[in-house]
This record gives C-alpha cells, structure tokens and sequence, in this order.
C-alpha cells in the first residue's frame, strides 16, 4: 500500500491509499480517481515528504489511514450536502434523466433521487420542465 498526498483542479488536497503506485496510474488514466471534497476527477499528485515509519519497528500495529478532513467552512458545507443528499435520496446512476422522467410523469412513484446524466439529456429535462438541479460532486466510488 501507498499513501499519496491529491490535489485537484479546485485546490482541494487530501490523502488516499493505493495498492501501488501503478495502481494508481491506472486508476488516474481511466478517470477513477476522484477529489473527495468536490467530487472532479482532475486530481495530480501534490509535493510531499517521504514518510518513515517507525511504529511498526518498535512493536507497535501501523496506523490507519485517514483521509483528511475539509479545510474550509465552504468544504466542509460542501461535504455536508453530499453526506445529506446520499443519506435522505436513492442514487440512480446512469438512470438519472429516465427515472427522472417517470417520476414527473407519474410512471414512478414521487421521491427524492440523484445520479448521473448526459448534458443533452440534462437540457432535454429542463426544457421538458422536469425540475433538476445539478450537484456540485460526483457519486462516491466504493472499492474492494
């Protein structure tokens, strides 16, 4: 495992661990990196010092790795909408602008949702007059 040190396009940083660096070359090419405050996907790897640990040389069990919590009164607003939106409505994914649809329409039953959509579709519900918003972060990615 490796921890590096993110910085992404809205100078947000934080931490994450990978299963190597490779890993995370991987993940970064193929879009799957993500800032955890904004939800972007143009994240960089920030300077950072080298890390020694001497915990485990002396007996100790290594520490878990943390994320970094939000610096600013906005970030941390910012995290608190997404943390209330993933709790209080059901994600949809890709189905966003279809289920969106139904539920205007009465073909679905009347609840809160979020998800992903195209901005052709985004544009074709609004001028259709379905209410959307956008959000300002993208689904939370869980890994194995």
């Amino acid at each position: 495992m490796i921890q590096f040190t993110l910085k992404c396009a809205n100078d947000h940083q934080f931490d994450s661990w990978f299963q190597s660096g490779t890993a995370f070359d991987k993940l970064h090419a193929s879009g799957m990196v993500s800032c955890s405050v904004c939800g972007t996907t143009q994240v960089n790897k920030a300077m950072m010092a080298p890390r020694v640990s001497t915990a485990e040389k002396a007996g100790m069990p290594p520490a878990k790795p943390t994320l970094t919590e939000p610096a600013s009164p906005a970030e941390q607003a910012l995290a608190e909408l997404k943390k209330y939106v993933e709790k209080n409505s059901d994600y949809v994914g890709r189905d966003f602008a279809k289920e969106a649809r139904a539920i205007h329409t009465g073909d679905a039953p009347q609840r809160p949702i979020w998800g992903e959509t195209r901005g052709d579709e985004a544009k074709k519900l609004i001028e259709d007059g379905v209410p959307i918003a956008p959000l300002p972060f993208t689904p939370t990615r869980k890994s194995n």
